[in-house]
């Protein structure tokens, strides 16, 4: 398995000069640090696709392989996640928000699981967060901001290799402002359904504003996150 992590945004509102996944969390870690700790344990390579101040994450962690998105200013995740699966071959592959904090069983829940997966916190959600309509056999049905959905797709992701074509071209048909989530339903609408791996709440915490670093301390400091 391969895993992809997508860390390409300026992150501005956070209101810091450097890109979010070098903040740090509990266990003297950055976010960054935290994702790449947890993902080796199920992928045996690592893709990181960067772009705002892509300097300071390449010397941070020059262990794990890197992909440009020279576009990151005017594109969307959908792009960026394009970027490293044009590079990539078919393959089971994870993919992450580099902004994303997530607890090691809701990583392991959706790598774990034999087909395409989608990890949801099950949830009343508000307008901004990407909200995940399911069928009665708990698969997706629709992804996005816009739909009345059960839950909130929290950003950790799987493909399998048996979808892995099907999906990159539905990212490539994507426009330039998509988020991933439209290339997740338009391969939805192509046959390849999407578990929704039901993660528990509290697993995962977006990282878009301080008071989101903060709720990460609080959900995470007391987590035995040390073994390196």
């Amino acid at each position: 398995m391969k895993a992809v992590i997508l860390i390409a945004g300026i992150g501005s509102r956070l209101g810091r000069s450097m890109p979010k996944c070098l903040s740090e969390i509990p266990g003297r870690e950055t976010i960054l640090e935290r994702q790449i700790r947890l993902l080796k344990k199920h992928a045996d390579e690592i893709v990181g696709v960067v772009g705002f101040k892509k300097e300071l994450i390449m010397e941070a962690f020059p262990h794990i392989l890197y992909v440009y998105n020279p576009r990151f200013t005017t594109t969307n995740t959908s792009k960026s996640l394009l970027c490293a699966f044009e590079l990539l071959e078919p393959d089971d592959i994870l993919w992450v928000n580099g902004d994303v904090v997530f607890s090691e069983e809701a990583l392991g829940k959706v790598a774990l699981c034999d087909e395409n997966a989608m990890a949801v916190e099950y949830k009343e959600c508000g307008q901004e967060e990407v909200k995940v309509e399911v069928d009665t056999e708990g698969y997706v049905k629709r992804v996005s901001k816009t739909v009345k959905g059960v839950g909130e797709a929290v950003g950790v992701n799987k493909i399998t290799r048996h979808s892995f074509e099907v999906f990159r071209e539905a990212l490539r048909k994507c426009d330039a402002r998509d988020y991933f989530e439209k290339a997740v339903e338009m391969t939805i609408e192509r046959g390849h359904r999407f578990k929704a791996v039901d993660v528990g709440l509290g697993s995962c915490i977006e990282v878009d504003f301080p008071e989101d670093l903060t709720k990460a301390w609080s959900l995470f400091e007391g987590e035995n996150n040390l073994e390196h």
